[in-house]
């Protein structure tokens, strides 16, 4: 089993929310400067869901779907 990923990037975010990738960077870029981390910081999936209010146990569901097993 892979580990699960706790950072996330902008594709993940424009995927989860529906906005464009740009928008998406800016998001990042205001989540990483509100948890005080510097321009390059990886941002994790606490730290970007304490920024907006999204549930963690989703955004980290929706960023790890179960894997199948083969037949």
């Amino acid at each position: 089993m892979p580990p699960l990923r706790i950072c996330i990037y902008p594709k993940d975010v424009a995927a989860l929310t529906g906005r464009s990738y740009d928008a998406a960077k800016r998001l990042l870029r205001q989540a990483r400067a509100a948890a005080g981390k510097p321009a390059g910081a990886l941002l994790t999936v606490a730290d970007f869901c304490h920024h907006t209010g999204l549930d963690a146990q989703q955004v980290t569901a929706a960023l790890n779907p179960p894997l199948r097993r083969a037949a």
